[in-house]
């Protein structure tokens, strides 16, 4: 059987049956067409433990794959023949017997409070041709840095979800397929009414809570990667959507969130990956300290 018949098969398998995302099936297509070109496959019964573990070797020492990019052909890969053999293409399973790096644990990169309040200000500040973008764009990158939401999760915010009044925001199929509700600052929320109300002086009508500047059409992920590039060329700030996402973490535990309420509000699904945010805030770690029972006692 052609392989690539079978990734077709697997990935509308896994996105009618499973639920999995545009990106994720995107993903397993790249790397099983990555796997057939390295190691010259097309055909499944062509798949051995030997052209497998030869991927994973070629890879890391021609590649030089960093364990991120390891982990997630291994992943992918694993699911794929796993698949494969519940469908009685495969007798086994040629990842198990390649062995995983550990996952290298880096502190997430931030932006500190002072250049985080720069940024909102530059986005606010910049010479727009017109009023709608500087409201919509104060409005993205406050709901960025008040909330962490993904990029994703915020293309796909719908006008319904955002509800100024009880300072919520719904979000609806978030990583791993997940719902969940973010509250929200009052400084947030004065800038998404501010937003709001320019949105309803242009007439749009479109079900995003983002609109584009040109038609009734939700904000697009391409018009994102585009502003992102206009503010970081214009400020001079280095980051990324996801860099103010870590941002969001850090400050929340600096201002004194507890980390389970955290977790629920970044949405992840195992509280340890939220951890990783006690180590990168200094300063929550400086105030912890000052808990010392012994503290009080005199030099």
């Amino acid at each position: 059987m052609d392989i690539e018949i079978l990734s077709q098969k697997f990935c509308e398998y896994s996105a009618s049956i499973k639920g999995y995302s545009k990106n994720t099936l995107k993903r397993y297509k790249n790397v099983i067409k990555g796997y057939c070109r390295i190691a010259g496959v097309s055909e499944i019964n062509k798949v051995t433990d030997d052209n497998v573990r030869n991927l994973f070797y070629w890879g890391r020492t021609e590649r030089k794959w960093s364990v991120n990019t390891f982990i997630v052909y291994h992943k992918t890969l694993l699911v794929f023949f796993r698949w494969c053999m519940k469908q009685g293409y495969l007798e086994k399973n040629p990842i198990l017997d390649i062995e995983k790096p550990k996952m290298e644990r880096k502190l997430p990169i931030k932006l500190t409070k002072q250049t985080a309040l720069r940024l909102m200000e530059i986005v606010y500040n910049y010479p727009y041709e017109y009023k709608f973008l500087r409201y919509r764009n104060h409005a993205i990158f406050s709901t960025f840095i008040f909330t962490g939401l993904r990029k994703m999760e915020l293309i796909n915010l719908k006008f319904a979800d955002v509800d100024i009044e009880n300072l919520t925001i719904f979000v609806r199929q978030g990583k791993g397929n997940k719902d969940r509700v973010v509250p929200i600052s009052y400084t947030l929320a004065q800038s998404l009414k501010k937003y709001k109300e320019e949105r309803k002086r242009l007439n749009k009508t479109n079900p995003e809570f983002f609109s584009s500047l040109r038609g009734n059409i939700g904000f697009t992920e391409n018009g994102l990667k585009k502003l992102v590039e206009q503010v970081r060329k214009s400020s001079g700030i280095i980051f990324t959507v996801h860099k103010l996402r870590h941002t969001f973490g850090t400050l929340m535990l600096e201002g004194g969130v507890d980390i389970y309420s955290l977790s629920r509000m970044m949405g992840h699904s195992d509280i340890k990956t939220t951890t990783i945010y006690l180590s990168a805030s200094a300063e929550h770690l400086r105030g912890q300290m000052t808990k010392h029972p012994l503290n009080d006692l005199a030099v």
